[in-house]
């Protein structure tokens, strides 16, 4: 899958963690961790906390999508780690997680980097397939040009991929997987699906610290979580990231 992102401006100072022509760098920038306030603590905690840098909590605000050029349609923000829509989707919520540092290659990061880029990984996987309801998805990662890496900051792409794709995917070699199928996000409905995602989040980590699940069954992982008590855990881990 070939990366796509075009040029993007940010009016904020870069810090010596980025890189001046760098895309998501400038998203990291315009947005910082408490621009969004990040799920990691629980909603009804939002009015306590909302004020003050780097204290996690959410609330229904809508991060500004027009700081950068193009529109960043944001879905998380934490200190080490951010998600936003691909401008050009594969399919709807196709979703990029990076790091807030400006790293080219996975090889690159350090240790509590990787680990929170892996803690946030299957939750926003789990709420995508729960807000689009497509139960199937692809994640995949690009390290260099060689292996179309087209922005030189290391991150994930999450492409829920509808059960109608099965056969055109079947059809693609990996190494041209994802291209010549790319249109542009529009922004209006980028805005509506993240703020969509956006709530997921916020209830999706209400059900880990909940430590039942809530419902759906196994197909995101909630019957685990349930019977051992690990979303419990998985919530206490994510708000130390």
């Amino acid at each position: 899958m070939a990366d796509v992102y075009g040029p993007t401006g940010s009016t904020s100072t870069a810090s010596p963690t980025s890189a001046a022509d760098c895309p998501f760098c400038a998203i990291a920038n315009a947005y910082t961790s408490s621009t969004l306030p990040s799920p990691q603590t629980s909603s009804s905690s939002s009015s306590t906390h909302s004020s003050q840098p780097h204290q996690h909590s959410h609330n229904s605000a809508r991060p500004d999508p027009n700081l950068t050029t193009p529109q960043t349609h944001l879905i998380l923000s934490t200190p080490t780690v951010l998600a936003f829509l691909d401008i050009a989707p594969l399919s709807p919520a196709h979703t990029l997680v990076t790091t807030r540092a400006h790293h080219e290659k996975l090889s690159d990061l350090s240790t509590p980097e990787a680990m929170a880029l892996g803690a946030w990984l299957p939750v926003v996987s789990r709420v995508i397939a729960r807000v689009t309801g497509i139960k199937d998805w692809n994640v995949v990662q690009n390290n260099g040009a060689a292996a179309a890496q087209i922005v030189p900051h290391v991150h994930f792409h999450i492409v829920p991929r509808p059960a109608d794709t099965v056969t055109e995917i079947r059809n693609k070699s990996w190494t041209m997987f994802g291209r010549g199928q790319r249109e542009e996000l529009d922004d209006d409905e980028g805005e509506e699906l993240a703020a969509r995602l956006r709530s997921g989040m916020v209830e999706e980590m209400d059900r880990l610290r909940g430590g039942a699940g809530g419902g759906g069954g196994g197909d995101y992982g909630e019957a685990r979580r349930g019977r051992d008590g690990a979303g419990a855990e998985e919530a206490r881990i994510l708000q130390k990231l």
